[in-house]
């Protein structure tokens, strides 16, 4: 093997160039910046669903307490009623809920009210991401009388 034969050989096997980085760095950049926008509104999305689910299964709960009781649990025993027996509930046959009630996806406590203001079932509120009333997209407001 002469020289010039010997360097063909080495300069094909040194390695990645500069600019073929560059090139790599760029394509991922660029993917980055296409894929995440979109996956961030699926996972606000999904705790938007989820609140939706958990105040459906606070609806239900409270049906079910309704049956026992004959009535909705007070604005002031709020949804832990549901948990732990009113003093003055002779009738509680629960615990209706199978965990206590935990709180909507970002972390803050959901609104109960009863007698609601939006018809005969109580209501209850999440008040999205911001946690506070209003709101668009991720901090709208999630209530039991729109399903």
């Amino acid at each position: 093997m002469d020289a010039l034969e010997r360097k063909v050989r080495t300069d094909r096997t040194r390695g990645v160039t500069l600019i073929e980085l560059l090139v790599v760095v760029t394509i991922i950049a660029m993917f980055g910046a296409l894929v995440l926008p979109r996956l961030w509104k699926k996972v606000s999305g999904a705790k938007q669903t989820v609140a939706r689910e958990q105040i459906n299964g606070f609806i239900t709960a409270l049906g079910m307490y309704k049956l026992d009781t004959g009535r909705f649990p007070s604005t002031e025993q709020g949804l832990q009623a549901l948990r732990v027996r009113p003093q003055d509930e002779a009738r509680w046959d629960g615990a209706y809920l199978p965990q206590d009630v935990p709180p909507d996806p970002w972390g803050h406590a959901y609104i109960y009210k009863f007698p609601g203001d939006h018809g005969e079932e109580p209501d209850i509120i999440s008040y999205g991401a911001d946690g506070r009333e209003g709101g668009d997209g991720e901090n709208a407001d999630i209530v039991s009388w729109k399903h």
